[in-house]
């Protein structure tokens, strides 16, 4: 029985190390797909979701089953908490990887002098630097995991705050850059989207990397700092 039990929990591992390597595939196609405004790699990318979402399926049933047949307790137990969230957060940057994909076909669409305008637009922000800082956040994520490597995981969860810094800068320069010159209106606003979905894969990273520390360390990292108050 307790072969078994190891036997499952090592699939478990083994498939969300395969699902992870996935989805950091999809990342990397995706924002080559954007940069380069490569159709037929966004189009990859839209179409290899689906087999994300069999992942997704497939760790979801077998964290059920193992659940419904034993009594997991201490690290066995936390592996399992922390899958379940992870699953989640890898299945969530996988939808990331495909709206990226999908925004990065409908810049290469634009028509007359758009694709020159995004370029021009992403050559102004901090969206290429944003965009590597979230995707090595995403890359050190998984290798945390796979490695049970705490520290790693940490600093990925310090890193978060100047992917949001980005952001906002973003947000500043393409909302300027859009009152200047009203012909650039639907690369920045398409590349506002693009900045936002770059912060939220930046914030699952985080999510894998604070699961990490608490399945090796029994530490909750979550909302460091933040207490809860009594009610009066």
């Amino acid at each position: 029985m307790q072969r078994h039990f190891e036997r499952q929990l090592e699939r478990l591992k083994t498939n969300l190390i395969r699902m992870g390597s996935l989805v950091d595939d999809q990342i990397d196609l995706a924002m080559k797909a954007l940069f380069d405004m490569n159709v037929e790699l966004a189009r990859l990318v839209i179409e290899r979701d689906e087999k994300v979402n069999e992942y997704d399926n497939l760790i979801d049933k077998e964290i059920e089953t193992i659940f419904a047949t034993t009594q997991p307790v201490a690290v066995d137990l936390r592996l399992l908490m922390a899958a379940l969230k992870m699953n989640s957060d890898l299945e969530r940057i996988g939808d990331i990887a495909q709206n990226l994909a999908e925004r990065a076909e409908s810049l290469a669409r634009l028509e007359g002098d758009g694709k020159a305008r995004t370029q021009d637009l992403i050559q102004r922000t901090r969206i290429a630097s944003m965009a590597e800082a979230a995707r090595q956040m995403v890359r050190d994520a998984i290798d945390s995991f796979i490695n049970g490597d705490p520290k790693l995981g940490r600093s990925i969860c310090e890193r978060d705050d100047i992917v949001d810094d980005y952001d906002r800068e973003n947000f500043s320069l393409l909302i300027q850059a859009m009152q200047d010159d009203p012909r650039t209106i639907e690369a920045g606003a398409n590349l506002i989207v693009v900045s936002r979905h770059i912060e939220r894969l930046a914030d699952h990273a985080t999510n894998i990397a604070e699961d990490v520390v608490f399945l090796i360390d029994a530490k909750i990292i979550k909302h460091h700092g933040i207490e809860m108050k009594e009610e009066p």
